[in-house]
Formats: structure tokens, sequence, C-alpha cells
């Protein structure tokens, strides 16, 4: 009799226990980069907290003691705006650093009257908000510059002493920092050891504390708060209305004195060929002109119509804006370079803007550039930037009702903003920075 054989079973897997990366990856900068930017940011602002809080200080005790003979509110102003000033310098460097894109401080409205200007002055939000933030700043500085400094120099001086050791002539093979210190050549693996954790572990350590130094930025130096956004977002709103306004009046205004100028006229042109050609003898010669007119009329308004309707969206744009950029530049009348460096295409709307941007400020160029100029367009860290550089002769300013000024207000609608470095004797940066959707 056959017994049944147990059914085949495959062997039981031991249980591994897994530990989830992803957190622990957070402690750590994403790349070797970023590490070297947290590194410099401590480095950077350890000081200039103090700096500037002495500074602040000195200005507000000056600033109270002369209050009575009103030059004290001057200063007082003037102190408030040195730590918007400061404010904005580690804002800036946060950008840069940090890779904390900031919005800019909304502006200060000044009414007209003596008095509305000191209240203004004075009751400057971002200001107050700066001096908090170094206020608050200044000690955890201190501590996070020295602090990683000196686990820093330790783990260095730790990890590269049996190195060191080999070189000392002393009998006591020390150094003269942390007590390192070993009689055997031996010894001095474990503060080796010691040395490749502590530098293994500071760039979390950086990292950490350029987190808090991220959090107060945002807390403090940006304002976050919900007026604020909805004041921009008015404003922004109003431009954008206000431009589409003005782009319809352009559209209106140019067909009314260009294509259909030409078109009534070509209209005229075929009425007149029309009444020759019922009249008794016909006059050929006559009409041919009639309608060599009106065959010109009519390329004419077929002209004006592209050229109207590139005005409103060119063609090339369907493409990308990198062969919309290049064939722009091709048919200027000056040197001009194009380099499109995009990891994904842009959403149209922010294409669009970038290309008019762009045309823009190649036209600028054309005028003051020198005859050349070079235009770039890459997206970094989910932020879409035009660069246009010219080698004219400098001193270009965001100035009210200027081109430059027309392009940032054009920029607004969609969060962008506009960035002029224009130096005596050039060369002329100008930089358009616009976020990217996620």
């Amino acid at each position: 009799m056959t017994h049944p054989q147990p059914p085949h079973r495959a062997p039981a897997r031991p249980t591994v226990l897994r530990i989830p990366v992803a957190p622990l990856r957070r402690l750590w900068p994403s790349t070797p980069r970023q590490a070297l930017a947290e590194t410099a940011w401590l480095a950077l602002t350890g000081l200039l907290p103090l700096l500037s809080v002495i500074l602040l200080l000195a200005g507000t005790t000056l600033g109270l003691a002369l209050t009575p003979i009103f030059l004290g509110l001057l200063i007082l102003i003037g102190v408030l705006r040195a730590a918007r000033l400061f404010g904005g310098a580690h804002r800036r460097l946060a950008t840069a650093l940090l890779s904390l894109p900031l919005p800019p401080p909304p502006r200060t409205d000044l009414a007209p009257g003596l008095w509305n200007w000191l209240t203004a002055r004075l009751g400057d939000r971002t200001a107050w908000r700066s001096v908090a933030y170094l206020l608050i700043r200044l000690p955890f500085a201190l501590i996070a510059m020295v602090g990683s400094g000196a686990l820093g120099f330790y783990g260095l001086a730790s990890f590269s002493y049996p190195f060191t050791w080999t070189l000392e002539s002393r009998p006591q093979h020390g150094l003269p920092v942390f007590n390192i210190e070993s009689d055997h050549w031996l010894g001095t693996l474990g503060w080796c050891a010691s040395g490749a954790v502590v530098l293994t572990l500071w760039p979390a350590v950086v990292h950490l504390l350029t987190g808090v130094d991220r959090l107060l930025l945002r807390t403090l130096v940006a304002d976050p708060g919900l007026r604020e956004r909805v004041r921009f977002l008015e404003e922004t709103r109003a431009t954008a209305l206000d431009e589409a306004a003005e782009q319809l009046r352009r559209i209106e205004r140019d067909l009314h004195d260009g294509a259909q100028a030409q078109l009534v006229a070509m209209a005229m042109k075929l009425g007149l060929a029309k009444e020759e050609l019922a009249a008794d003898p016909v006059n050929l010669d006559q009409i041919r002109t009639l309608v060599d007119t009106a065959h010109s009329n009519a390329k004419q308004a077929l002209v004006e119509l592209r050229d109207l309707a590139r005005g409103i969206h060119p063609a090339a744009l369907d493409k990308g804006l990198s062969l919309a950029l290049s064939t722009l530049a091709s048919s200027a009348d000056f040197t001009a370079s194009v380099s499109v460096e995009l990891s994904r295409r842009p959403p149209p709307s922010l294409e669009t803007i970038v290309y008019f941007a762009a045309a823009e400020l190649m036209t600028n160029a054309s005028k003051h550039g020198a005859g050349r100029c070079t235009v770039l367009v890459e997206d970094r860290e989910d932020r879409l930037r035009l660069t246009v550089i010219d080698h004219g002769k400098g001193g270009a300013a965001i100035i009210p009702g200027g081109g430059l000024a027309g392009i940032a207000e054009r920029l607004r609608p969609a969060d962008g903003e506009l960035t002029v470095s224009s130096p005596d004797g050039g060369p002329t940066v100008v930089t358009a920075t616009l976020p990217l959707p996620r």
C-alpha cells in the first residue's frame, strides 16, 4: 500500500530585519557640494551676526540718546535700514549656499508727509524681523561655528595622527591640541579610528546645524504671513490684468492702423477696378495698375498679420525655447550666442514669458552691448533661469518706467524676479528667475 507523500514545503527563510534607509539619508547632505556649501555657510555667517549686532546696538544707543533733538529718530531709522540690509545679506547667502530661495521682502509703502514717512520707517516689519533674527541667531551662530570647527579640527588631527606621530621628534609624541598623545605607534590607530568616526559624522552635524538655520530663516527673515501673500497676489493679479488690457489695446491699434488699413485700401482699389471694367471702353492699363496696387496691399496686410501673430505667440515656440531663441538670435543685427540646457520642457506660459523677456533684453543689448551678447537658459532646483550678458559700458539699473522695470513687472505674476549686475565698464548681467511647477 502506497502512502501519500506529504506536500513539499520550501525551507523557511530567515527573517531579515530591514532598517529604513531614507530617514538616515536625510541626516547627511545629499551631495558633497551641498556639504561644502553648508560648511561655507557656517564659516561665513559665524561672525556676521556679531558684527551686525554690535553695529545695531551702537546705533540704537546713540539714537536713543539723541532722540530729544530729532536726530536720534533719523539714526534709529538708519539702524532699522541696516538691520534690513543684514537680513537681506543672510537671505541672499541662504539662497546661494543653502539652496533656500526666500521671497524678497515687500516694499515699504511711503505716504506723503513727514509723520507718515517716520511711522512707515519705524514700523517696518521686515526690519524688525531682521533684528529679531540677528539677536536670536547670535549665540547659536557662535556656538555652531566654534563647535563644528572644533569637531572638524579634532577629526582631522586624530585621523592624521599616525602620520604626524612618525614625523614628531619629541619623546612624548603628542599633539598640542585636544590632548592627543600616544607612546607607541599602534596606540595612534585608536586615535585614527576615532577621527574617522568623527569625520564621518561631521557632515551630519553641520547639516543639522544648518537645518536649524533654515528654520530660523523661514520663520524670521521671510515673512510667511498670509496677509503679505494675499497682498502680493493682489498686486500681481492687478499687474497681469493691466498687462492683458494693454496687450489687447496694442493688438487693436496694430490691426486698425496696419492690416485693416491695408485691407480697406485693397477693397477701394478692387472697387475702382470693378468700375473700370464696367466702363466703355475698358482701360486695361488702369485696371492693371489698380489690381497690382490691391495685390501689394494684400501682401502687406498678410505681413502685418503675420508679425502681429508672432508678437502674440511666436510659431517657433511650438518647437521649444532652444529653437525659438536661436531663431531670434539668427535674425538679430548683432552677434548673439544662445545656450539652452533644460532637463525638462517648461510650461508654455513660462516659455512665452522667457521668450519675450529674452527678446527685450537682446534688444537692449543691441543698443548698449557693444554688438554682442550671450543668452543662457537653464533649470536648477525647480527654478527656470534666463541670463543675458552683454559687454557694454555698464550702468544699467531697474528704474520705474524703464525697460528693465517692465520686464520685472511681467515676471511678477509668475512669482519671478529680475536681478541686474551692471558695474561701470561692464559687463551687464541680467538674470530672470521663475519657479517651475513640481
